[in-house]
């Protein structure tokens, strides 16, 4: 855990101090997100997701990239607990340019598609993840930010929200 926070602490150092990346969203640029989600768990009850996802600029307007996700849930009425990883490629069209004049706004949506992890004392395996994700960031300094998203479709968590790093 120190390992991973320590890396987290000098990835942001080193995302601030950059001085060539711009508020919003380009071509090349490099996003990561790191957040917390929460809201339930597909037709399961309620949960907690700690995870982050990556995305690269390959147009001026869609990005492509992947996500993870570690989810802890428990169905609704019983108490056991379970854990299931979601593992997913994602597309992001980043639509705010489109009609914002709010350069540190980026606003964005887009499919989402892989496969989770999942260990319950019902299902142990593996099953898809196919959505659709819309989200927003918002550069408080030209590296760094905040950003919400909401996802839906099947094995996807449904709100997120964190720390946007762009390098």
């Amino acid at each position: 855990m120190k390992k991973y926070l320590s890396i987290f602490i000098v990835a942001s150092i080193l995302s601030v101090a950059s001085g060539k990346v711009f508020a919003q969203y380009q071509k090349g640029d490099k996003i990561l997100n790191l957040g917390i989600g929460g809201g339930g768990y597909g037709f399961y009850g309620g949960g907690f997701a700690v995870g982050g996802s990556f995305e690269y600029g390959i147009h001026e307007f869609i990005s492509v990239g992947a996500q993870a996700d570690l989810n802890f849930y428990s169905y609704g009425v019983i108490s056991d607990n379970y854990v299931s990883l979601p593992i997913a490629a994602r597309g992001s069209y980043h639509y705010g340019k489109h009609f914002l004049t709010i350069d540190k706004l980026d606003l964005y949506a887009g499919p989402v598609l892989g496969f989770s992890i999942d260990d319950n004392k019902y299902y142990d395996g593996t099953s898809i993840v196919i959505g659709a994700q819309a989200g927003a960031r918002y550069y408080f300094k030209p590296a760094m930010g905040v950003f919400v998203e909401l996802s839906g479709g099947s094995n996807v968590i449904p709100a997120k929200a964190g720390i946007s790093l762009k390098f």
